[in-house]
């Protein structure tokens, strides 16, 4: 069996979640609505397969809700060419490490970013 990798991924949201939106503004100070709102997750599938999850309101077989309601109610497609620059990672824990990485530096080039 193949050992399990993990991948970051960016999807493009609608710039309504940050009018409606009160925790994505205050979580994004310095976006100035020029570029667009995203959101920066990691996955152990492919970024296709979890981007459908988000959007569908996947739950797992203990009924818990893996998707992020912001990706569910304002995602709008993926941005490949924000990612496909990352190799997948081998363990969860670099991923998570790369995950807050990226959505920090797409928030430095003036993106507002949500992550977890």
């Amino acid at each position: 069996m193949p050992k399990t990798q993990y991948r970051v991924y960016v999807v493009e949201l609608s710039k309504r979640v940050f009018t409606e939106n009160a925790k994505f503004r205050a979580a994004n100070p310095q976006f100035n609505g020029v570029l667009q709102c995203l959101y920066v997750g990691m996955t152990s599938k492919t970024p296709k397969e979890r981007f459908m999850q988000h959007k569908t309101g996947y739950r797992n077989k203990k009924g818990y809700k893996l998707s992020s309601n912001i990706v569910e109610k304002y995602g709008n497609y993926l941005r490949p060419s924000l990612y496909n620059h990352i190799e997948p990672m081998a363990t969860r824990a670099e991923a998570l490490k790369m995950e807050e990485t990226l959505a920090l530096e797409l928030r430095r080039q003036k993106y507002a970013v949500w992550y977890n």
